[in-house]
């Protein structure tokens, strides 16, 4: 792993795990630096967070393109001109095409609003109430073809109180996702994590199924 791990951040919306990436991925801190942050939305928060952070920024509006696949190949030319060793997903609201996740495998981390496997897609708070789950959180995991599906790295727990509404419990995982997602890069930005044929690796040692649990 290089002295220093450049990161492409994806972004669509407000930006508040990008926001956790720039407070906490600092120089001297960690290896990782946010080279870029893309978004496929002008009117996005999350732009003005980057702009505020003195980062550069890419706008690509997949309205603009003839089809998945040619928003995916811009996307991809976009990206690779900041010569990065890893590509974040941080609120990125699109479906990737397989070559894009080839294209990037091994270095491509998401971020999932649930505990993997379970709710995948949208609306998972809503969903962990209405399925009775005792606990949710928030899953890191290295993005593969299967949606919400590649290899875990860490998930944090948070326990569903009885008075939950779907807004409160967001709150709660939010808070989760801006402490792991920032730990996950720093893991990868010093080599420590990887992903392999068996599945993600920490430390030289294979993760478990579930990655590693954090409980709020």
């Amino acid at each position: 792993m290089p002295t220093a791990c450049n990161v492409v951040v994806l972004i669509s919306g407000s930006g508040s795990n990008l926001q956790a990436l720039i407070d906490s991925l600092q120089p001297g801190v960690s290896p990782a630096r946010i080279r870029a942050v893309i978004c496929n939305r002008a009117d996005a928060y999350g732009v003005e967070r980057a702009r505020n952070a003195g980062i550069d920024i890419r706008v690509l509006d997949h309205t603009q393109y003839d089809g998945r696949e040619a928003f995916d190949g811009a996307l991809i030319q976009a990206i690779d001109a900041f010569e990065p060793h890893l590509v974040v997903l941080a609120g990125f609201m699109r479906i990737l095409t397989p070559g894009f996740v080839r294209h990037y495998a091994g270095r491509l981390l998401n971020i999932h609003p649930s505990l993997l496997p379970r709710h995948k897609g949208l609306h998972t708070h809503q969903r962990a109430l209405e399925a009775g789950d005792r606990e949710h959180g928030c899953s890191v995991h290295f993005v593969t073809e299967e949606l919400d599906g590649g290899p875990l790295v860490v998930q944090a727990v948070v326990p569903v109180q009885s008075d939950d509404t779907p807004e409160s419990l967001a709150r709660r995982v939010h808070i989760q996702e801006h402490q792991v997602y920032p730990m996950a890069v720093h893991w990868f930005a010093e080599g420590r994590l990887q992903l392999v044929e068996q599945g993600a690796m920490l430390d030289g040692s294979l993760l478990p199924s579930t990655g590693q649990i954090i409980r709020a």
